[in-house]
C-alpha cells in the first residue's frame, strides 16, 4: 500500500524559503512527550535534536507542563517587560538558591530578551562599556548567533554572508587544536597582544564556546580553557562564555565551563533555561560589571513570565540534588561506546567521534556523509541534524531526561543509518 505523501503545499507556497529544518524532514509534526514526535500521520520518531538543544528535560515534561498550566489557570501575568512580578521572584531566588549558590559564583542576572543572540549582543555591549575598547576576539568555527554583533564573533562563511554589511570590531584566533601543529596553546595569540606592530588593537573581551556545537562539536581541553582565561587576566580582557546551547547540564554540571575550573568574567544563556521550549535569555555578569543605566539595554519580551515559571520548575526538580548530572554523565559514556563501536565498524571510511557528556559528534571522511546518514535516519524514525562548516558532523543532542532502553535504540537507528550509506 502506498504511503500518502504530507500535503505541504502552504508551506512551500507561503513560508519563505529561509526554512531548513523541515527541508531535512519533510512531514508534518502533531504532537510530543518525552523524547518522542509524532506526527499528524500517526508516525513516531526518537528525537536526539530536541529543539537545537532547547528541551533538555524532553518535550511536554509532565512536572514543567503541569506547573505552566497552573500559572496560566490562574491568570498569571504573561507579559511583563522588566516589572518584579511573582514569577521573576520565584526563578531568581531558585537561580540563586539552586545554581548561583552552591557554586559560589558572584554573578547577577540580566534578562536581555528571549533569544541566545540577545545575551550574546548584551554581553558584547557590556564588555565594551566596561572596558573602553571596541575590539572583541573570537575563535575559528564560533556560533554565537545571527543578529550582527552575534554574527561579528561567528566563523561560518554563509552566515556571515547573511549579515549584508562588512562585520567588524572582531578578531577570530584559532580554536583549540585547530591548527593541529604541536605548537603550544595561545603563543600567536600573546604574541599578537604583547607586538605593538602586531596590528591588532587591545581587545576588550574574549567570546568562547567549551564546546562547539554548531561549528562541529569541537571540544576545547579544560587545560585551554585555563590557559585562556589566564590570558585574559595577564592582559586585561573580560572572558565571555557562550552557554547558549552547552549550559543547563548538556555537558554534565549545570554550566559546562564547570569541568575546567574557571569563573568566566561574563556567561550567556538562553536555550534550555526555560526547560519547556519557552523563549527566554540571560546574561550573568560579575557584580563589578554591572555599570548598566536604567534602560540602557531593553526588549519588550525580555519578561516572559511563563517561561520564568517553567525555569523555576527545572532547577527545583532536576538540580536541587547532583542526580541528573551523574546521569547525564552515564549517558554520555552510554553513547560514547555505541559511536566508538560504529567508528571501528567504519575505519575505512574515515569515521570519528567527539563529544562531551551528552553532546556528541560522529564525522567521515566524505564530508557528503553525514547529511545522507541523517536523511535516512528519518526514514527510520530517528531526528539528527548535522553541524560544521561543511555540515560534516552527524550531531547528537538527545534529552537529558532520556532513558536508557529509549537512548540506545536511537543509537542502534543511527548504526543501522550509518550501514544504509555505506
Amino acid at each position: 500500500m502506498a504511503i500518502t505523501p504530507p500535503d505541504l503545499t502552504v508551506f512551500e507556497t507561503l513560508e519563505s524559503e529561509v526554512r531548513s529544518y523541515c527541508r531535512a524532514w519533510p512531514t508534518v509534526f502533531d504532537r510530543a512527550r518525552g523524547s518522542r514526535v509524532t506526527d499528524e500521520d500517526g508516525h513516531r520518531y526518537l528525537d536526539f535534536f530536541v529543539g537545537a538543544g532547547s528541551l533538555n528535560y524532553g518535550h511536554n515534561n509532565p512536572v514543567l507542563k503541569r506547573a505552566l498550566i497552573d500559572y496560566i489557570e490562574r491568570d498569571g501575568l504573561t507579559h511583563g517587560l522588566d516589572m518584579s512580578t511573582v514569577a521573576k521572584r520565584a526563578f531568581l531566588q531558585t537561580f540563586q538558591e539552586v545554581v548561583l549558590g552552591p557554586r559560589e559564583l558572584p554573578y547577577k542576572v540580566m534578562f536581555p530578551g528571549p533569544t541566545g543572540t540577545n545575551a550574546v549582543e548584551a554581553a558584547l555591549k557590556l564588555a565594551r562599556k566596561v572596558k573602553g575598547r571596541t575590539p572583541v576576539v573570537s575563535f575559528t568555527n564560533a556560533f554565537h548567533g545571527m543578529t550582527l554583533g552575534s554574527l561579528a564573533v561567528t566563523g561560518n562563511a554563509f552566515k556571515r554572508a547573511g549579515g549584508g554589511v562588512p562585520l567588524v570590531h572582531t578578531t577570530p584566533m584559532p580554536f583549540d587544536r585547530y591548527l593541529d601543529d604541536g605548537a603550544p596553546d595561545f603563543r600567536w595569540f600573546e604574541r599578537m597582544l604583547t607586538d605593538g606592530g602586531s596590528g591588532l588593537d587591545h581587545p576588550a573581551a574574549v567570546i568562547v564556546e567549551t564546546v562547539q556545537g554548531e561549528g562541529g562539536v569541537n571540544v576545547a581541553r579544560p587545560e585551554w580553557l585555563r590557559e585562556l582565561a589566564g590570558l585574559c587576566v595577564r592582559h586585561d580582557m573580560l572572558l565571555i562564555v557562550d552557554d547558549i546551547q552547552m549550559g543547563c547540564g548538556r555537558t554534565g554540571g549545570f554550566f559546562s565551563f564547570e569541568a575546567a575550573g574557571i569563573v568566566p568574567d561574563i556567561v550567556t544563556l538562553s536555550k534550555s533555561i526555560s526547560g519547556y521550549g519557552l523563549p527566554m535569555a540571560l546574561t550573568l555578569f560579575k557584580r563589578e560589571l554591572d555599570v548598566w543605566s536604567p534602560g540602557e539595554h531593553n526588549g519588550t519580551f525580555r519578561g516572559n513570565n511563563p517561561a520564568f515559571v517553567t525555569a523555576t520548575a527545572a532547577l527545583r526538580a532536576y538540580w536541587a540534588d547532583g542526580q541528573l548530572e551523574k546521569q547525564t554523565l552515564a549517558r554520555g559514556e552510554q553513547i560514547e561506546q555505541a559511536l566508538a563501536a560504529i567508528c571501528a565498524d567504519h575505519s575505512a571510511a574515515g569515521a570519528r567521534h567527539r563529544g562531551r557528556g551528552m553532546v556528541r559528534g560522529l564525522e567521515f571522511a566524505d564530508r557528503g556523509r553525514a547529511t545522507a546518514v541523517c536523511r535516512r535516519a528519518f526514514a527510520l524514525g530517528l531526528l539528527t541534524e548535522t553541524s560544521g562548516p561543511d555540515s560534516e558532523v552527524v550531531k547528537l543532542m538527545p534529552a537529558l531526561t532520556i532513558g536508557a532502553d529509549e537512548l540506545d535504540e536511537g543509537l542502534r537507528t543511527l548504526a543501522n543509518a550509518v550501514r544504509d550509506t555505506a
